[in-house]
């Protein structure tokens, strides 16, 4: 279902009145949408609630709101009630699924089998996927239903979610803005009630930012740790991972331990655990060293209300008793916003060169200025890029011999009108257009686990906190995300 309307979704209509769950309130069977995931599997396991009926729940919650966001682009409420009858018969054949009857939604550029996956592109409109990635067949065979594929930037590669086949992606608390991107769909989904966990893509902070503007808890984990062995060629090759999305830290941190595996199949896999213990993370020890770095040593600029509102949450946790330091990490000199995009650009003109010159009005012009520039980058480009990669790694290795944990910001500004690819200015100063993300991509060019958590709003919009550890050292992101999730402020 292409689900674009014009019709408006207001921020009452997508909070619950009462629920059990993050809040502590009770749930009535009608505010199954406002349950920690968690709680919902485990009351559909011990028959509680049919995973059926949770499915009429959401699929009802879809329809009602999803035409005023545009966030849900393929939608086959049969199939989904079928598959949450499956997960009943499942469970009355005394199968054990620790998602059971949890509804989820899928990023367009994941393959869920019979589905149209499109990677937002007209390219891609009639594309049907063979099989599902390896992270949907995981959530499934747990237990969990699929509700939707969520609308993104074409290939994942525009910082707000847009494109030609399915039109723009609206903030759930207005209408008038972006959810940013590319996985706009996911969290405009997600924060509206339309399922409880999201898979996306995070090659930049396609996953952080957007959960930042919406409010949500948004984890890129370390490279392989969520298997992605087979699917769509990645223009972001060796930069892009599977990340998860959710409400809450504790619900994120679960979602997270039952996807961690190794698949001999993927490239970046690693044969070690995700150091979880379901369903939340251990507590970090009170000895942790943690550093603060409002402009992440780049000097990247940032609005002042979104600044306060985080040297507020920072300085909150510090009268907790956490001892944080103000510290930069040392980055190479040609660090600055997006410093590897070259990467991106070949990666597009490599892809898709050919089809945009046979016809470009198949492409979002935005991602055709992408390849124009990616056929003018040299092998030399490349390698320059690579090897840059190579001693922005090391800056942030060497940063973390002497502290454990890096706070920073997630996204430098609230969400932005719709109809504009970024904020013109940020911090008083003229942004270019990759202004707003400027925080995220470095932890992709690390390997480095990071985590947004709501840290406040400004102006009554959410921000974000980034919570980011060494690599492979995603349990102390999360452990220390639920204490910044906690921390009275």
């Amino acid at each position: 279902m292409n689900a674009a309307s014009s019709s408006p979704t207001t921020a009452s209509s997508l909070r619950p009145e009462s629920a059990e769950g993050q809040n502590g309130a009770t749930a009535s069977p009608l505010e199954l949408h406002a349950l920690d995931a968690s709680d919902l599997a485990a009351r559909v396991a011990r028959r509680e609630l049919s995973a059926a009926d949770v499915a009429r729940h959401f699929i009802a919650r879809v329809q009602a709101l999803n035409p005023g966001l545009n966030a849900i682009v393929q939608f086959d409420p049969d199939r989904v009630l079928a598959e949450a009858q499956a997960v009943d018969r499942r469970l009355a054949a005394g199968e054990s699924l620790p998602l059971a009857g949890v509804p989820f939604t899928v990023k367009d550029n994941l393959w869920v089998e019979g589905y149209r996956i499109a990677q937002g592109s007209l390219l891609f409109k009639d594309f049907v996927a063979p099989r599902d990635a390896w992270a949907v067949a995981r959530l499934r065979a747990l237990g969990g239903v699929m509700l939707g594929i969520t609308n993104c930037s074409e290939f994942a590669c525009k910082g707000v979610t847009s494109n030609l086949l399915y039109g723009a992606t609206r903030h759930p608390l207005d209408p008038a803005l972006t959810p940013g991107g590319s996985s706009g769909g996911a969290v405009s989904a997600l924060a509206s009630g339309l399922g409880l966990l999201a898979l996306a893509t995070d090659a930049g902070g396609s996953v952080r930012r957007p959960a930042a503007h919406c409010g949500l808890v948004g984890l890129k984990p370390s490279p392989g740790l969520v298997p992605h062995p087979w699917g769509f060629a990645e223009p972001n090759y060796g930069l892009s991972v599977i990340g998860v999305l959710a409400r809450g830290v504790a619900d994120c941190a679960w979602a997270f331990d039952l996807l961690a595996a190794f698949d001999a199949g993927d490239a970046a896999g690693v044969p070690i655990p995700s150091g979880l213990t379901q369903p939340v993370p251990e507590p970090p020890p009170p000895g942790l060293r943690i550093a603060w770095s409002p402009r992440l040593g780049c000097d990247f600029a940032i609005d002042d209300d979104v600044l306060a509102v985080l040297q507020a949450r920072v300085d909150a946790l510090r009268a907790a008793g956490w001892q944080i330091a103000d510290a930069d990490p040392p980055w190479p000199a040609e660090v600055r916003e997006y410093p590897l995009i070259a990467l991106q650009h070949a990666g597009l003109h490599a892809l898709y060169g050919e089809q945009w010159r046979a016809d470009p009005a198949q492409l979002d012009p935005v991602l055709g200025a992408q390849i124009e520039t990616g056929a003018r980058i040299t092998p030399a480009d490349v390698a320059r890029s690579l090897r840059l990669r190579e001693r922005i790694a090391q800056s942030l290795a060497g940063f973390f011999g002497a502290y454990d944990l890096l706070l920073c910001p997630t996204a430098p500004v609230t969400a932005w009108p719709l109809d504009q690819i970024g904020p013109p200015v940020i911090g008083g100063r003229p942004a270019g257009p990759r202004g707003h993300a400027a925080f995220t991509p470095l932890f992709n060019y690390c390997g480095a686990p990071a985590c947004s958590v709501p840290a406040g709003t400004v102006r009554g919009l959410p921000v974000g906190l980034q919570v980011v550890a060494p690599r492979y050292e995603d349990a102390r992101v999360l452990g220390f995300a639920a204490v910044v999730e906690g921390c009275p402020h």
